[in-house]
């Protein structure tokens, strides 16, 4: 046997391999409205750019069957390529070979990958298509990636798209990365199934209502991106690489778009209403001081009381935290705690610094949330932004009562520049507020409460609840013009680029989970 005759068996062991399942099952994804796994492949990378490992690899399972039943490849597709230039390990499942089940073969496919990928600090992307664990080959074959999604967290970015089925113990790999994505319609994401569901509780449900793109973008808050359809969401993950650096060691990629640095907006002077307690889009000062308005908001859809996201000032990736006075009149509630806290983490493992656009009345008050545990969810963002050493940088648009304060990263909890617009108030709570309880007897017995009550809320807020007060009190930095947002905050960047911080030595802190 040749050299000829072994290259002639390498092209049939190829061509078989990338087959997948066959035109069949092909067709049958295709008519579920996915793509198959290498088309998939083919869209995310550049052209030509893609290398597969592990082409050969099969399950050794001899039960049930399925020694007639080994496909090349064990139903996962494994290997790196370029991104827009970068190099970037990926795994895909391959629903067409059957239906995407994870055996042992399969798994240490995904290992392999992980692990190479953090060995050379280059991100992860799994794309998530599986009929869940092979049944044939016993349990134990998800544990290991488990492990290995841990081990990279914080090292390298890992991001997993849920692209089809997506159930039982398979749900906690990409619970474990940085990023979820799903794909209306076509993705779900659950532990227990319909069919258990109603075996044990007699409820029908469907697997959307269950676990689709909806319920976990808007009730969960498990996926932090959605997509139409496959090629959008493989677009959109895409983008968010290009805000996020390789690994742990690099600094975020920098992009010349063009837009000075110098850059003011005499607009930002008529977004606030003239009512303290008239509502506006938070989103609109956002997308006036970033970079071209180029904003890729994290979680849209959940906790919409709080706005996150990626965005560049003067070409850096920045992370942005932002109250939103449209909803629940921008008060912190358990659910914007968890979004905030987990976003402003994510951002300090890749050292993206962070902006904190603030207008916060308070954290959200009621029975419900004080019995869903606002204290310790309200608590991770104080050790979020205290435990952060990017570079921090916070203004105060409007105002910032109480312990809400501190959540929005205050001096106190570590902020390396404070800025305030002049409409701003800083206090433990509003003028009007703290006079009826400061106040209450003078105004229970004046003759005319009103006019009482109004001189004093002049006073007070004359005195204490304005930008001024607070700066005397080294609270803020610098008073500036909402012009001048954005070169305030390029200039604080550029200045706070070289920032050290020095660990105190301890295993690890402690995060109220």
């Amino acid at each position: 046997m040749g050299m000829k005759d072994d290259l002639e068996k390498l092209k049939r062991l190829e061509t078989e391999a990338r087959s997948g399942g066959g035109e069949a099952s092909v067709v049958k994804q295709h008519d579920a409205g996915k793509l198959t796994a290498r088309e998939r492949i083919d869209h995310f990378f550049d052209k030509g750019s893609f290398v597969e490992l592990n082409m050969f690899a099969q399950h050794q399972c001899k039960d049930f069957g399925m020694e007639k039943k080994r496909p090349l490849g064990d139903g996962v597709i494994t290997g790196y390529g370029r991104v827009d230039g970068r190099q970037v390990f990926l795994y895909a499942q391959d629903f067409t070979t059957i239906g995407g089940t994870v055996g042992f073969s399969h798994s240490q496919k995904i290992c392999n990958i992980i692990s190479i990928a953090r060995e050379t600090g280059l991100p992860v992307v799994g794309l998530v298509d599986s009929g869940g664990a092979r049944i044939q080959e016993g349990s134990g074959a998800f544990t290991k990636v488990f492990s290995e999604n841990i081990d990279a967290s914080g090292v390298i970015p890992q991001i997993s798209a849920i692209m089809g089925n997506c159930a039982g113990g398979g749900v906690y790999s990409p619970a474990l990365t940085d990023f979820i994505f799903m794909v209306e319609n076509t993705s779900q994401m659950f532990i227990t199934g319909p069919t258990v569901i109603k075996e044990v509780t007699g409820r029908d449900i469907s697997m959307q209502e269950l676990g689709g793109a909806k319920v976990h973008s808007r009730l969960s808050g498990v996926v932090d991106f959605i997509a139409q359809d496959d090629g959008v969401c493989l677009d959109i993950i895409k983008r968010l690489l290009s805000f996020l650096p390789s690994n742990h060691m690099e600094s975020p990629p920098y992009k010349d778009n063009g837009d000075p640095h110098d850059r003011m907006d005499e607009d930002l002077l008529k977004i606030l209403p003239d009512n303290p307690r008239g509502i506006y889009d938070m989103h609109k000062i956002i997308l006036s001081i970033i970079d071209n308005g180029d904003f890729l908001e994290v979680k849209a859809n959940y906790a919409k009381n709080m706005i996150i996201g990626f965005a560049r000032l003067n070409g850096c990736p920045v992370g942005i935290v932002a109250n939103q006075p449209l909803i629940l009149a921008a008060s912190i509630d358990c659910n914007a705690s968890d979004k905030a806290a987990r976003f402003i983490r994510t951002c300090d493992c890749f050292n993206i610094p962070l902006i904190s656009l603030v207008d916060v009345p308070g954290y959200l008050p009621g029975v419900d949330e004080e019995h869903k545990g606002i204290i310790r969810h309200g608590a991770k963002m104080l050790y979020a932004w205290k435990e952060a050493t990017v570079p921090k940088i916070t203004c105060t648009v409007r105002k910032a009562y109480g312990g809400a304060y501190a959540a929005m990263n205050s001096r106190e909890l570590g902020a390396d520049m404070v800025f305030a617009w002049p409409s701003s108030e800083i206090a433990v709570m509003g003028a009007e507020s703290a006079v009826r309880i400061l106040y209450r007897k003078e105004i229970g017995s004046a003759e005319d409460k009103d006019l009482v009550m109004k001189k004093r809320v002049e006073e007070f807020r004359d005195k204490f609840v304005n930008p001024y007060y607070a700066s005397s009190r080294q609270q803020i930095d610098i008073v500036i013009r909402p012009q001048e947002t954005r070169p305030q905050l390029i200039r604080a960047l550029d200045i706070l680029k070289n920032k050290k911080s020095v660990s105190i030595a301890k295993k690890h802190g402690n995060i109220p989970l």
